[in-house]
């Protein structure tokens, strides 16, 4: 008997360390509900865990198996359960945050007390960190340089889900103290009921998702992904943060889009699509060398940066109450749907940190609370980026201007009517001048919008000016 330790791999199917397990069966698979990773956890991502967890259980179910379920710190509980079920092994799926590490090193240590075997497989990302180096052998902290590694690198088939004779169902008798009858609620883990409306989840839910991109807007994802009202992204952040779809077939999927593609062009746009989920490696492989970037800059300056105290502007960031319509369309759409679009999230987070001039980890909290698909990795790499603090940052002086950027990728303002009602009786032009109308037209055409909390052009100068004594120049 082996155990299979899910966490962010809510899946049977492409999961390298069950396909392990699986081979010298038979395994269980068991979900700790672990009180100290639940700290750091928000309403929509553990509603988002729970429905993977029931589609989970259901799979193994249909499957002659069942999933194993636990409550308490892990270090204490694994070792229970190999003893009562005379599991030989432990077997699990790495995770490379800092704190993750912590807890699998603790974990190890554990179970070599209870002479327990253990193995951890790598399996979240495409390529494991330490695998993609520079000349010297140091990780990357330039993209443009790990893609092209990246992208030349051969990628792992996807690992079959392991068949029915494989897997094996403890009885009630067999099950230990710590085990829970059935999945719990999010009243029982002590959260409240998600704002947002989640998206279905688990491998069947997250493959309609794949399947549909990759039939149709994959191939025009180069040209449109920034558009928000085009809807041309994948949507698939929530199930590769909660591990419901492997990240081998996700890109096995693509390279057979690419093979389909009519003409250069949408090569071209597969090829893009692929290179974001470069991105999404190249950011774990920093925080798997850099895990202090979860509170720390990653870039140093001379100085400290001045960051302002502003709650009342925070607090209008959070509310999408800015009076700058592609900002504040953003914020609503993660309070509406724990979710927001890839450029949006660039342009609120730019506006946080530089016209308001709020450090990046107030915005930083407020997305780990609100998004159903936060990853540290990816979310503090985008954050930094956004706030010239991390790798292959966006250069200080560079400053999105939120009303050109909303009349170049929202024109006709349908992305910013769909989550601001009170702008749907302007016009999308009275739309993007929003900032430059006068007061008397702004309340003729949106009264219940509000005007704009500050001057982009005078807290673009001051965010540079911040920036630059920063540097000490």
């Amino acid at each position: 008997m082996q155990l299979h330790w899910h966490r962010r791999d809510l899946r049977a199917a492409d999961n390298r360390a069950l396909a392990a397990a699986a081979e010298d069966g038979p395994v269980c698979p068991v979900f700790v509900f672990d009180d100290a990773v639940l700290d750091h956890a928000s309403p929509p991502r553990v509603a988002f865990m729970l429905d993977a967890l029931l589609s989970l259980r259901t799979w193994y179910w249909e499957h002659d198996g069942d999933l194993l379920l636990a409550r308490g710190d892990p270090r204490e509980v694994l070792p229970s359960i190999a003893e009562v079920l005379d599991a030989e092994r432990v077997v699990w799926n790495k995770d490379y945050s800092g704190l993750a590490r912590e807890r699998d090193a603790e974990v190890r240590r554990a179970l070599d007390d209870a002479d327990v075997a253990r193995a951890s497989y790598h399996d979240a990302i495409l390529h494991e960190p330490g695998s993609i180096t520079t000349n010297e052998g140091e990780h990357y902290s330039v993209y443009t340089y790990f893609w092209k590694k990246w992208r030349d690198r051969a990628k792992d088939d996807p690992f079959p889900a392991p068949d029915a004779d494989a897997l094996a169902a403890p009885t009630a008798g067999d099950l230990p103290d710590a085990s829970l009858p059935s999945l719990p609620t999010l009243d029982d883990l002590g959260f409240d009921e998600p704002e947002a409306s989640l998206p279905d989840a688990g491998t069947a839910a997250a493959r309609e998702r794949l399947d549909s991109f990759c039939e149709d807007a994959i191939y025009r994802y180069d040209e449109r992904r920034d558009y928000p009202a085009d809807e041309c992204t994948s949507r698939l952040s929530a199930d590769l943060k909660w591990g419901t779809i492997g990240i081998r077939e996700v890109y096995e999927a693509t390279d057979d889009a690419k093979a389909f593609a009519d003409g250069e062009n949408e090569v071209e746009s597969v090829e893009e699509f692929q290179s974001q989920l470069a991105w999404r490696e190249f950011y774990t492989h920093v925080l798997n060398f850099n895990p202090e970037v979860v509170t720390e800059n990653f870039k140093n300056y001379e100085h400290e940066i001045a960051w302002r105290s502003d709650p009342e502007g925070l607090q209008a960031w959070k509310d999408g109450e800015t009076g700058y319509p592609i900002v504040d369309a953003g914020m609503r759409q993660l309070r509406e749907e724990g979710y927001m679009h890839n450029r949006v999230r660039m342009l609120v987070a730019a506006f946080l940190t530089k016209d308001l001039l709020v450090d990046w980890r107030e915005g930083y909290d407020w997305f780990r609370e609100k998004l159903v698909d936060h990853d540290t990795a990816n979310d503090n790499g985008g954050w930094q980026w956004a706030a010239s603090t991390g790798t292959d940052a966006q250069p200080y002086f560079r400053v999105f201007n939120p009303m050109t950027q909303g009349e170049r990728y929202d024109p006709d303002a349908e992305y910013i009517t769909q989550y601001v009602p009170e702008l749907r009786d302007a016009d999308a032009e009275q739309i993007h001048a929003w900032t430059e109308l006068p007061d008397a037209e702004r309340e003729r055409a949106a009264p219940d919008y509000p005007a704009p909390i500050v001057d982009h052009g005078e807290r673009r100068e001051t965010a540079i000016e911040t920036f630059e004594a920063a540097r000490g120049d």
